[in-house]
């Protein structure tokens, strides 16, 4: 597997950052870096998504900073530049995968069907990203659906919190779990990085505790 996906796993759990303003950003990384986690998934879906990328990156390089809600070669090329690591897509997008193979980034596309599964074995894909996990039935359907993919790995996101994670890490097919409960944008706004920094250590127990 990519030493980045190994990184990923040792990790146990990937913050899933929506930031709308790039100064949160250094606050933020160094919030949680001192609470365990030196890993972010900053999604795509604000414009201030590269700029906090390429501050994360280049003030906390310990970081492993990855782009998520990519949906274009264009956005991949910008989170590259800002010095993103990994990409991470909602739904299986076969130009931006093929993009990002090409390219030897690693990439996490959303699958949340067999059919899609498929094709990112096609695509030589050992990981894929299982979203919206819990809408979309949770570790029940997971568990159903890896079954006859053996070699695929699973990153379940969306609607994974510090509640239900703990069954999600003791599934053996999981890779880590992408969550926002530690990160959310209310905390963020609020300038509460110290509380940041404590959900963060506590997601950390949780990941020592499961594995």
């Amino acid at each position: 597997m990519d030493e980045i996906l190994n990184k990923i796993h040792e990790i146990g759990i990937v913050p899933v950052v929506v930031l709308n303003d790039a100064k949160d950003a250094a606050p933020l990384a160094r919030a949680l870096c001192e609470g365990g986690l030196p890993c972010a998934e900053v999604t795509f879906r604000t414009e201030a998504a590269q700029e906090a990328i390429r501050i994360m990156t280049g003030q906390f390089p310990e970081m492993l900073v990855g782009a998520g809600t990519v949906l274009t070669t264009e956005q991949v090329d910008r989170a590259v530049a800002a010095g993103a690591k990994f990409i991470v897509s909602p739904g299986f997008n076969p130009k931006v995968v093929q993009y990002c193979i090409d390219k030897g980034i690693p990439i996490t596309p959303g699958c949340m069907t067999p059919s899609e599964i498929e094709q990112a074995i096609e695509h030589g894909l050992e990981v894929v990203k299982f979203f919206p996990a819990e809408p979309a039935g949770g570790l029940k359907m997971l568990k159903a659906m890896a079954a006859p993919y053996v070699g695929m790995k699973f990153m379940p996101t969306g609607g994974i919190s510090a509640g239900n994670v703990r069954e999600y890490l003791k599934y053996d097919r999981i890779l880590a779990c992408g969550g926002s409960w530690m990160v959310k944008g209310d905390l963020i706004d609020a300038g509460d990085f110290d509380k940041i920094r404590e959900l963060t250590k506590e997601a950390v127990e949780i990941v020592k505790e499961c594995r």
